[in-house]
């Protein structure tokens, strides 16, 4: 379903394929503290302890099942997951479908079948499902998904329409935001925007994305990856928004050579001044904030942070984007650049980020309330280990970041998150806590687990999500 909008690989990966398959490639290779309302603290295992199961999401495996339905070959997500999102619904959830549900979890993942092409990147990125629940720590996932789609348990899956579309091998999960009427969309109830990036069939070469010398004809599918728009009305089934490059993307990377592009180079920052935009590689896991000026509501609009690789350089980068319709978009450059200092922990790359609008927390009321400023969560990849942790930055403007550091660090030797974490996604609760969803790995192997932000601590603790008793 489409509608018009008005308005590296890895040189190892592809030699042998015994690396570790990451849900946080491409590429890379971050210690620590938190924003203004809540400073961190170093996360090592005295923050918390090993007995915590806080893995809310794994990928579906007939291994895993007692489902006799369940068959790797056919599941979207039997290999890993990745890119999650969730939205918490007070009060019952009026506004779904579900009506006692409480709590709705977007996310991707790739399967078995769909990793036997080796030619794709390895990310987790494949198609996206949806997974409800009324606590957010025991997710159930939707197994038959959109009647649209040709794998069950699919919302969004890839594009069959369009040939010469930009997400017809692969796609991820962006953001989502809630229900709600836009200058853009008017509808009863509010309308679901996902915004979400992926990969087409066109190849490019490998040594775009690394430093070491490859061959010419070595080349990869999908990399050059681009951000697209979807629509719903509950939740559920998603219907594309053509977006005005030709690909159907409304958000591509910049390149001089690609006539399509070329004219990036004339924009004008928001004050008038001259942009300096480097050339990217992708543009890949957008996150949506809305921008509200109750002073001058010109102002107001959407800003869009995404994950990017410089030409020049190879930099991995969060840049920005703004936007006054949520569909057309003008970038304004890069945001957040990986930190010269050879002891930072993003000093190898920064990626996938969630952005919130600062807020103030009422005990009497029990209700947030907006707050100048915003913070940043995003991952950020080290030198000296190759891991990727949750670190955080905060900005008066949503241009201009302060790195603050590590607020989650990898878990512990053997944990399933041991490898890296990242990918988070903040939500706050009426008690005044926060939770923090995000990605972890332990060697291959990806799921989905959960931290804490209690109103009176500095620090992010894994929250158990469910307890296993011992056998007497």
């Amino acid at each position: 379903m489409k509608f018009s909008s008005p308005a590296l690989l890895l040189a190892a990966f592809l030699v042998t394929r015994q690396d570790s398959v990451s849900a946080f490639l491409p590429f890379t290779r971050q210690h620590h503290r938190s924003r203004t309302q809540h400073p961190s603290c170093i996360s090592t295992t005295n923050l918390y302890s090993t007995a915590v199961n806080n893995v809310v999401l794994r990928p579906t495996r007939s291994s895993d099942t007692d489902d006799s339905d369940v068959d790797d070959d056919h599941v979207f997500d039997s290999l890993k997951i990745g890119g999650c999102r969730v939205h918490r619904y007070s009060g019952g959830a009026d506004s779904i479908e579900d009506a006692d549900v409480h709590y709705v979890m977007w996310y991707h993942g790739r399967s078995v079948k769909q990793d036997q092409d080796k030619s794709l990147p390895p990310l987790s990125t494949g198609r996206i499902g949806r997974a409800t629940s009324k606590n957010g720590l025991v997710f159930v996932k939707d197994r038959k998904g959109s009647s649209s789609e040709d794998v069950e348990g699919v919302a969004v899956g890839l594009n069959h329409e369009a040939w010469w579309g930009f997400d017809t091998a692969h796609v991820g999960l962006g953001s989502v935001l809630l229900p709600m009427s836009t200058p853009a969309v008017m509808a009863e109830g509010g309308v679901y925007l996902m915004y979400y990036m992926g990969g087409s069939h066109e190849e490019t070469p490998i040594g775009d994305y690394v430093d070491k010398d490859m061959p010419a004809d070595a080349t990869i599918k999908g990399m050059k990856m681009k951000i697209g728009v979807c629509v719903s009305q509950d939740g559920k089934t998603w219907g594309r928004v053509e977006g005005d490059d030709p690909s159907g993307a409304c958000m591509v990377p910049y390149d001089k050579n690609d006539p399509n592009t070329r004219e990036m180079a004339t924009l004008k920052d928001d004050n008038n001044a001259d942009l300096d935009l480097p050339e990217e590689l992708y543009c890949g896991w957008p996150d949506v904030v809305v921008k509200i000026d109750k002073e001058k509501a010109a102002n107001s609009g959407f800003f869009m942070y995404y994950s990017t690789m410089t030409k020049i350089g190879k930099e991995k980068c969060i840049a920005v984007a703004v936007s006054g319709d949520g569909f057309r978009w003008d970038k304004r450059g890069l945001c957040l650049k990986p930190s010269n200092d050879d002891s930072s922990m993003d000093n190898a790359g920064c990626a996938r980020c969630n952005v919130v609008r600062n807020a103030v927390y009422d005990p009497v009321d029990c209700r947030w309330s907006d707050a100048p400023g915003y913070t940043m969560y995003y991952e950020g990849v080290s030198k000296a280990d190759n891991k990727h942790r949750i670190m955080v930055a905060e900005s008066d403007d949503g241009r201009t970041w302060n790195k603050k550091g590590v607020v989650l660090d990898v878990g512990d030797d053997g944990l399933w998150d041991c490898d890296g974490v990242g990918s988070p996604h903040i939500l706050r609760m009426d008690d005044g806590s926060q939770r923090m969803y995000y990605v972890g790995q332990q060697g291959k192997d990806t799921a989905i687990g959960v931290a804490k932000l209690e109103p009176d601590s500095s620090c992010w603790v894994r929250e158990q999500s469910s307890i296993v008793f011992a056998e007497s």
